[in-house]
């Protein structure tokens, strides 16, 4: 490939656009494969190849990458979204107590909480989260939306220790449950 590397082209890519990648190239080398699925690429397929597994692995990620497309936030007519034991204004980005006292947000929870509202009563996984809260910048194993979700469930729980608002399905990610 002629000028940049195909690693700085996925870099770029994953970067600036919401597509699939797929390298497919004649570096085998473990370490190759690594940097390439650490840099963003979906798969990373090496020379020689089968074309039809090329077309069972190009099948596997348009599955996966046409659901968060169905993940649309959906307009909201209400402003304001009950989560547990607080309002969260979703206009002008706080959190606030049924006294009105406002809990403090960072804009990564905020932005987690909004992923949650706009998608009720639906399991997100890890990754659908990390892309909806648009923090681009993730590893493979990346556990921060735990962590922060520990910290959210301190603000909207009655008991954090047993979370009713937002609870793990495991083995698939987390649901915000809505009061019925």
């Amino acid at each position: 490939m002629p000028g940049d590397d195909g690693f700085t082209l996925a870099r770029w890519l994953r970067e600036h656009y919401d597509v699939a990648i797929i390298m497919l190239t004649s570096a085998d080398e473990v370490v190759d494969r690594i940097v390439g699925l650490e840099i963003g690429a979906d798969d990373y397929v090496t020379k020689p190849f089968d074309l039809r597994e090329l077309r069972a692995r190009i099948s596997s990620i348009l599955r996966r990458t046409r659901a968060p497309s169905r993940l649309e936030p959906q307009p909201d007519k209400n402003r304001r979204v009950r989560m547990g034991l607080a309002w969260l204004d979703l206009d002008s980005h706080r959190l606030h107590c049924d006294d009105g006292s406002e809990l403090k947000l960072t804009t990564m929870e905020f932005d987690l909480l909004n992923a949650f509202a706009s998608h009720p009563n639906r399991v997100l996984t890890r990754d659908q989260l990390l892309d909806l809260a648009h923090n681009r910048q993730w590893e493979p194993f990346d556990r921060s939306i735990d962590i922060r979700i520990t910290r959210i469930r301190r603000k909207i729980e009655p008991d954090p220790a047993k979370p009713q608002v937002i609870k793990t399905v495991r083995g698939s990610g987390y649901i915000f449950v809505t009061e019925q």
